[in-house]
């Protein structure tokens, strides 16, 4: 067999690197006695030399341990951390626990990102969760959304993976069964991630103040939401009490129009979507319902007050910050929710 060519030599020392220093340099400084080329197999003689070299082990691994588990979390903290820290569903048959603003969700399904006639929003918070009824409700609202002259619905927050309080933002949300619906229409093309992270709803009011901006207010929408309130498994829409007005006066108040217009309820913020509420699924054990609202179109007396001074007066004593509220204050079946693999 021939000696390797000066080349062959300082790949093997570089190769070689690892057995030392004076290895690879007694490789390179090593004199190599002229030999005539042999054209047969120049090549093969080489691969044979390189392939006889020993191949460098990784170093092991350390084991995990038998039995070793994941911590679990420090149920001590405060359930918002506790909940908004789980990002997949609890592996378990899906049921809303609870109440709309003290509860949690088991068995959450998501609303798929994009649909023919929805994109969801703010894709950065996870809040596209909900009980599978309210994902049916939202599939079926915006399916009808193009006959009512929308294009589209954009999907803001629903719940977390596995319900509960939220680390920011709403009280309620935390069953499964709520979800807000912009009352900015869906662009015609699909939105980028960037751009539904920066994309801002827009306010229905005029000069932020208590009337819409009939620059900005449409039909289209009075039919989008009375659409939603028709739907036997709403309990409750809310929306700004100038969007009710407005309601009020798209639909007149009358006795046809009393039962979907009861559903629609007036409440502070909400001009720039409307939020969807959801009756428990009626096999929903522990899931605990609102009391209906009145049976009454709500246009009237009741309207009048949120026009008044008396909504916005702060109210009497000292305000103090509020209790954090634990995993111990939410139903006892939430422990299981949270912590289920």
């Amino acid at each position: 067999m021939s000696s390797p060519s000066p080349i062959v030599g300082l790949l093997l020392a570089g190769l070689l690197g690892f057995a030392g220093p004076a290895l690879a340099q007694d490789l390179v400084d090593r004199p190599v006695p002229a030999a005539k080329p042999d054209p047969a197999a120049p090549i093969a003689a080489e691969i044979v030399e390189l392939a006889a070299l020993p191949i460098p082990t990784p170093l092991p691994r350390p084991s995990v341990p038998d039995g070793y588990q994941v911590p679990p979390p420090d149920l001590s903290l405060p359930a918002r951390y506790l909940f908004g820290g789980r990002a997949e569903p609890a592996p378990l048959e899906a049921r809303s626990i609870g109440s709309y603003a003290r509860g949690c969700l088991a068995g959450a399904v998501p609303l798929p990102v994009d649909g023919a006639t929805w994109q969801v929003m703010r894709l950065s918070r996870n809040r596209n969760w909900g009980h599978p009824e309210l994902i049916a409700f939202l599939e079926r609202l915006a399916a009808d959304a193009p006959d009512l002259g929308w294009n589209g619905l954009l999907v803001g927050d629903m719940a977390q993976p596995r319900g509960g309080p939220m680390v920011t933002g709403h009280a309620s949300h935390q069953i499964g069964l709520d979800a807000d619906i912009w009352l900015t229409p869906m662009p015609d093309h699909t939105l980028s991630r960037d751009e539904r992270e920066q994309m801002s709803a827009v306010s229905m009011l005029k000069d932020a103040g208590m009337t819409v901006d009939p620059a900005i207010w449409t039909d289209s929408r009075a039919r989008l939401i009375k659409r939603a309130a028709s739907d036997p498994e709403v309990e409750r829409i809310f929306v700004h009490p100038a969007i009710k007005k407005a309601l009020c006066d798209f639909a007149g108040d009358t006795e046809a129009n009393a039962d979907w217009l009861s559903h629609v309820r007036p409440w502070y913020g909400h001009h720039y979507h409307f939020h969807v509420r959801l009756k428990c699924p009626e096999d929903q054990r522990g899931c605990k319902n609102q009391a209906p609202p009145p049976p009454r179109s709500g246009c009237g007396a009741d309207l009048a007050w949120w026009f008044t001074d008396e909504p916005y007066k702060p109210k009497p004593g000292t305000p103090g910050k509020r209790r954090e509220t634990l995993l111990t204050d939410l139903p006892a079946a939430c422990r299981t929710v949270l912590l289920a693999d």
